[in-house]
């Protein structure tokens, strides 16, 4: 005779719409990147209405353009990102689910509560408490009306300090520049300040405790925020205002020169991997030297560079924002259907799919960054320079740009020009063995020793 098993099958209790409305945060994980991300979502005459926020890469108030939430299941779409969320109301109020990008799942949980990042830490991290003061400090950049976060880091000796501030690359940056579980402006800034330099560094404008609309503005618009920071310098008791510098990374090396050419108050700049040629020539060089160490074949490196040309080219020739567009949606729409084995990521239609790349090509930095040419500003310099650049460095690869530099300043009245390639060293000056990006997330070591010491000992050069 067989046992009658009776299961207790316990629902849990439906959520109703009020219950999801909203702000839900959650932390994306992918390999070692940490991303917040943020939907807000709301009533509207009944029918929910939502937008997303990606906090770590200055986006806000993107539109999802489709939600439902039936028996506790929540769906959203984000189109234009090519982005679908789907999870579970489950007890405790959270909404247990998956995130989807293209081809790719991650797991994605949200609360109500905003998430602490995972503290990855790597060997050349400082550990507290530092030798020396570290302040949490904010300033206004008047002319955009907002107000940037930062940390200063001085000396304890009582008297005056030069002073150097960093400016991060492209993209969303922290004060720490982080990346990839990597804080290099973190690793120098306590390099520095322990052996007699102050730093200020500070989170670009619409990212961490800045504030700000990241995705608006241009290298120009962070140049002005560069110069509200020697602003700020300016009225700190501990800093020699004769000797306030500029340390900038890749676009950072870009912004440094233009706030030097029209500024009395900066006495030098250090340019780390900082671009010597147009906008439009690193990337697509930028593109042909990582799709070769990659392995793309040398047809697909060349089709590539011929398609991106040309995109380039509707945009710098341009003059009516809606006529590039057009142009730039019946080139990329052509391309696509001359290339039947490019992939439209799933849950994008090819419409979405175009409009995404024609959106990231017309963005205000994007058109601002092909069209720069920094010839210009650095012809201008009048103060001390030094130019560093690592040999494997495949995003501003070091012979096109440094020999650029060099023709630049050549023309310039600063007669203090040192110019510097590091064997070894990628674009973050990590040593590498191929200088690919997929290494940086792989390599522990930071900021190259190396590269340290020629900052270090230059600058004392200059200010001392």
């Amino acid at each position: 005779m067989y046992k009658v098993i009776i299961l207790m099958i316990l629902a849990l209790p439906l959520q109703s719409q009020s219950d999801i409305t909203g702000s839900w945060h959650g932390l994306l994980k992918i390999q070692s990147l940490q991303l917040r991300l943020v939907f807000h979502i709301k009533s509207v005459e009944g029918s929910l209405k939502a937008t997303m926020d990606s906090p770590d890469q200055g986006a806000k108030d993107i539109t999802v353009d489709q939600i439902s939430y039936e028996e506790n299941q929540l769906k959203l779409s984000v189109k234009s990102a090519g982005i679908i969320y789907e999870g579970v109301f489950g007890s405790e109020h959270i909404i247990k689910g998956t995130f989807k990008q293209g081809p790719y799942t991650f797991p994605l949980d949200l609360t109500k509560n905003i998430p602490e990042k995972e503290i990855i830490t790597k060997p050349q991290d400082p550990i507290k408490p530092y030798p020396y003061m570290s302040e949490d400090i904010f300033f206004e950049n008047k002319k955009a009306g907002i107000t940037l976060a930062g940390t200063l880091t001085i000396p304890f000796e009582d008297r005056q300090y030069p002073v150097v501030i960093l400016i991060s690359g492209s993209g969303p940056q922290n004060r720490d520049s982080e990346l990839l579980g990597h804080r290099p402006f973190l690793v120098l800034s306590d390099y520095l300040t322990r052996n007699g330099i102050a730093v200020l560094r500070f989170d670009d404008r619409g990212t961490s405790s800045s504030k700000g609309n990241f995705q608006s503005a241009t290298s120009a618009d962070f140049a002005s925020d560069v110069e509200a920071g020697i602003e700020y310098l300016k009225t700190r008791k501990e800093i020699n205002k004769a000797s306030i510098g500029l340390i900038g990374h890749s676009e950072g090396g870009l912004i440094a020169p233009l706030v030097a050419s029209n500024s009395k108050d900066v006495a030098f700049i250090v340019l780390l991997a900082g671009p010597g040629i147009p906008g439009d020539q690193i990337l697509l060089l930028q593109q042909e030297l990582i799709g070769r160490v990659t392995g793309v074949s040398e047809q697909d490196i060349a089709k590539l560079k011929k398609d991106n040309e040309a995109c380039f080219n509707i945009i710098k020739k341009a003059k009516d924002e809606s006529k590039v567009k057009a142009e730039l949606i019946q080139y990329v729409t052509q391309m696509l259907e001359n290339n039947p084995n490019q992939q439209v990521p799933s849950g994008m239609t090819k419409e979405t799919f175009v409009a995404t790349q024609v959106s990231q090509l017309t963005s205000p930095w994007m058109q601002f960054f092909l069209t720069y040419d920094p010839q210009p500003a650095l012809s201008k310099l009048k103060c001390p320079v030094l130019a560093l650049n690592g040999e494997k460095d495949l995003q501003v690869p070091p012979k096109e740009n440094l020999s650029a530099i060099k023709a630049g300043l050549k023309k310039a009245k600063s007669k203090n020009v040192t110019i510097k390639e590091l064997p070894g060293l990628n674009h973050l000056f990590q040593e590498s063995n191929t200088g690919a990006p997929s290494e940086y997330a792989e390599i522990e070591q930071t900021f190259s020793p190396i590269a340290l010491v020629e900052i270090l000992n230059w600058v004392n050069g200059i200010v001392k």
